[in-house]
């Protein structure tokens, strides 16, 4: 019997999928844009297209607070239930969460 592979990306076929209409294209130049600030709030959406500075896949979905930036990336705090994660993230990975005020 020969140990299967747990590479980074094992069990991803669903969550990192692209919609069909989606496939092959870039992500668009106005996320990329977004200067983000330490305290903003950001949701991780993994692009699976671009490998670099992409998070754990366990990360796909959560909402962290940008701490700092180092290079082109954000450095990233998210809660995994008590604990706190440090994440460095390209922001091709990275969305702006919207402040709903009521």
């Amino acid at each position: 019997m020969v140990k299967a592979p747990r590479g980074f990306r094992h069990r991803t076929r669903k969550v990192l999928r692209k919609h069909i209409r989606e496939k092959g294209a870039v992500p668009p130049l106005s996320l990329l844009m977004i200067e983000y600030k330490p305290g903003d709030k950001v949701h991780i959406v993994i692009n699976p297209a671009i490998h670099k500075g992409m998070p754990h896949r366990r990360y796909h979905g959560k909402t962290g607070e940008i701490i700092g930036k180092r290079g082109k990336a954000y450095i990233v705090r998210v809660f995994l239930g008590d604990k706190e994660k440090t994440l460095f993230i390209r922001p091709e990975h990275l969305r702006p969460a919207t402040q709903t005020t009521r």
